[in-house]
């Protein structure tokens, strides 16, 4: 490592060891709401209350949050698929990715906070586990943690790699840190040639492309044809709002209301009945009660999915008939589902600015989809999607729950948009395999025997 980039991150290690007890008080807050984030806290700055495992050799894979970790969920079935006896690390960052990871861990595998990036967090997390090579899913870069990785010998690739335009605008404000990170990894496998420019101009060396991993996800058979039989039975389409972001489902709600309750008043029980129902999935389980409590305050009768039985929504009841039902899907893992019950859905965090939530698993299922101005996370995608008539853009959500009640009123149409996002998916599949097979080659057959006793490194 060069004398400046030492200096460099010794400044960076700093202000990130000065921040700690700030991390604390927020882990702290979290957790109240949380309690995932309540456990382990020792982990996050590198201490451990077991003894160092048997880990020498394992495959550490990073995946920070709940669509990291579904994206290393593809991945990990990859690897596993060309050498069957590996054992993988998986560190997270959020409890909703250490919940999703959980359900990936076999008999040999280990799971962790990923560490604080600090220069001793670093160093006691690697002589602990003793990785072979480590895959960050995505978009992590932590600058102290690579290095320690370098200097230690642990090959390190960037997965399913993704760089929006306004993430390397910020990264490339902070060059001085960012480009001897990305210069850092033995390999950075690019989503698409978009990912890989932004990438190598940001320091990252011969990024590949090598497609998304997502596209070779495949939705749980089970939930979707469990979500299509719901829809046979409801009496009436749904209209889904998926993966919501804050904000998002206040002006939902408004417009659904103005459209079916102000626009269409409600002369009897029986017209009631006739009406699309509207499911609203928050992206964050924190925020379920949250998100129920806007909707009953519009006047809307919550109906959360927790409390369906086996017939799903059709059970529901609809009271005296003067307020319409808002269905609530507050649970994990089960987007299949909610897909296979709607007839066309809202794609959330594109009409709040965040970039998007996952449109390539609404199309995998065969789900019209209408997105927002704001699809930067799945730029490509979102081009493929509308280009094939499987989704269509608009300005705002007022605007997207207007087409999608005239979407309504052609059911046929809809069934062939559904038609051709699940056909829009079956070119881009490979990249999983693509991916899999670059880190096998990048790991070392006597992965962890390059550790020293006492790791060593500079201190801060």
């Amino acid at each position: 490592m060069r004398w400046y980039e030492r200096l460099t991150l010794a400044g960076y290690a700093a202000l990130i060891w000065l921040a700690q007890p700030l991390l604390r008080r927020k882990l702290a807050r979290r957790g109240v709401r949380e309690p995932g984030y309540q456990e382990a806290v020792g982990e996050r700055f590198g201490h451990y209350a077991h003894e160092a495992p048997v880990t020498a050799g394992a495959v550490w894979i990073h995946a920070v949050s709940l669509g990291e970790a579904r994206a290393a969920a593809v991945l990990i079935a990859a690897l596993r698929a060309q050498e069957p006896g590996l054992r993988f690390l998986l560190t997270h960052g959020t409890a909703t990715g250490r919940a999703e990871g959980q359900l990936l861990l076999k008999p040999g595998d280990l799971q962790a906070w990923l560490p604080w990036d600090t220069p001793g967090a670093a160093r006691r997390f690697l002589a602990h586990f003793r990785p072979a090579i480590g895959v960050f899913v995505e978009t992590e870069v932590w600058p102290i943690l690579l290095a320690q990785c370098r200097v230690h010998g642990v090959p390190t690739v960037l997965a399913n790699a993704r760089m929006s335009e306004i993430s390397a605008r910020k990264a490339a404000r902070l060059g001085w840190l960012s480009r001897p990170a990305f210069a850092g990894f033995a390999a950075v496998l690019a989503q698409t040639a978009r990912d890989a420019e932004r990438l190598g101009a940001l320091g990252a060396r011969e990024p590949r492309v090598c497609g998304s991993v997502k596209y070779d996800a495949r939705p749980d058979a089970e939930l979707l044809a469990r979500g299509r039989a719901w829809a046979r039975h409801a009496g009436r389409p749904v209209v889904l709002l998926a993966s919501s972001r804050e904000g998002e489902e206040q002006a939902f709600f408004e417009e659904v209301w103005q459209q079916i309750v102000v626009g269409t008043p409600f002369d009897s029980t029986r017209k009631m009945m006739r009406s699309p129902w509207c499911l609203v999935v928050p992206r964050h389980p924190q925020r379920f009660d949250a998100v129920a409590a806007v909707a009953a305050a519009q006047g809307f009768e919550v109906s959360r999915r927790s409390t369906w039985g086996a017939d799903g929504p059709a059970g529901v009841s609809e009271g005296d008939g003067s307020r319409p039902v808002v269905l609530l899907g507050d649970s994990l893992g089960e987007m299949p589902l909610y897909y296979g019950l709607a007839a066309v859905a809202l794609l959330g965090g594109s009409f709040g600015g965040t970039g998007g939530q996952n449109l390539i698993e609404a199309a995998a299922c065969g789900c019209p989809l209408i997105l927002g101005p704001s699809t930067y996370n799945f730029a490509d995608a979102a081009v493929h999607a509308i280009a094939h008539g499987a989704a269509e853009r608009v300005s705002n959500v007022h605007q997207g729950v207007r087409l999608a009640l005239q979407w309504l009123e052609d059911p046929q149409a809809l069934r062939e948009r559904g038609d051709r996002g699940e056909a829009s998916v079956q070119p881009h599949r490979g990249a999983a395999l693509a991916q899999a097979q670059a880190i096998l080659a990048l790991k070392p057959s006597s992965g962890g025997s390059q550790f020293p006793t006492t790791l060593r490194g500079y201190v801060v």
